[in-house]
């Protein structure tokens, strides 16, 4: 039972990766990617009666604890800005490995302000992260060679402001049940959201894209939403059962699920979303999802 909630948030996150990439190649082409993000904070909002009908306790937290809570929405929202703007050029398979290095962030970051010690096979681990980054970030073909150099400096946004949201968590100690964390972060993404709505071209595009599709865009969102809190449940129930460590090592399998979707796609789907297939194309995948899950399984050894 625990190992099926334990895949179930790696399959549910590899979903999410590829909703995200059609939400942006469909509908964000040509539009800034901060504007789905709207959509996203729209879609929180709405989550909130039930999530307070589910737990009525939710202002039981310390107005401290609330506090952090919320802010770790807004950095969340502010990461998945970063993310967005990855994938708008970038296949989802090249970009989800790369949110692995968050958890090499998270451990520096624990380092340097909670004083945690890093063993020799974390270091390995850490390092084997970044060689796998950068494979992955290596740029191929016949006209262009080189470092993606934009799609590393997002994707370091990224997951340097995830893993900060992590370190305040822990640096405050916060220990929550998960809905009433939940429901504070998404009051942290509403008011991210309120704060995009201060630019006119934002409000623009949005009431545009609003007008032209707002069914498709707000209900694939809200139902992104939705698998993404499935993904944080079966994690959370499977660490009940099992030594978190194993869970958090089946977790770092969401890139292998996000390239499996993402061949199966090109495939059958070829309107939803296309990979390169390449022989070459696939090794570097294959190289760097491996290099980055073998670093991950390292740094989150005790």
């Amino acid at each position: 039972m625990w190992l099926l909630l334990a895949f179930s948030g790696p399959v549910c996150w590899a979903v999410s990766t590829h909703i995200d990439k059609y939400l942006v190649d469909r509908y964000f082409h040509d539009s800034d990617t901060a504007v789905l993000m709207l959509f996203t904070a729209l879609a929180g909002l709405a989550l909130l009666p039930v999530i307070w009908w589910i737990e009525p306790a939710i202002l039981r937290p310390s107005l401290g604890a609330i506090a952090v809570m919320t802010g770790s929405g807004i950095l969340y929202m502010g990461a998945m800005l970063f993310y967005l703007r990855a994938i708008q050029s970038e296949e989802a398979s090249v970009v989800a490995p790369l949110f692995q290095a968050s958890t090499l962030f998270t451990f520096l970051l624990g380092y340097i302000f909670l004083h945690e010690k890093l063993s020799p096979l974390q270091l390995l681990g850490g390092a084997l992260v970044v060689g796998g980054a950068l494979s992955l970030s290596v740029q191929r073909g016949a006209t262009k060679q080189g470092i993606k150099s934009r799609l590393i400096a997002l994707m370091l946004g990224a997951t340097f402001i995830l893993a900060l949201s992590t370190v305040l968590f822990k640096f405050f100690a916060i220990r929550d049940d998960f809905w009433t964390t939940t429901f504070w972060i998404f009051v942290g993404e509403g008011f991210f959201g309120g704060l995009l709505l201060l630019r006119p071209a934002y409000r623009r595009q949005f009431a545009k894209l609003f007008r032209r599709n707002p069914g498709a865009v707000a209900g694939i969102n809200a139902a992104n939403e939705l698998i993404n809190l499935g993904a944080g449940l079966g994690v959370r129930y499977a660490a009940l059962l099992a030594p978190v460590a194993l869970v958090s090592a089946i977790s770092s399998t969401t890139t292998f699920f996000v390239f499996a979707f993402g061949v199966a796609i090109t495939r059958f789907f070829p309107k939803l979303g296309r990979e390169d297939l390449s022989a070459g194309n696939l090794a570097q995948k294959g190289l760097g999802a491996v290099l980055i899950a073998l670093g991950v399984i390292l740094v989150q050894r005790p």
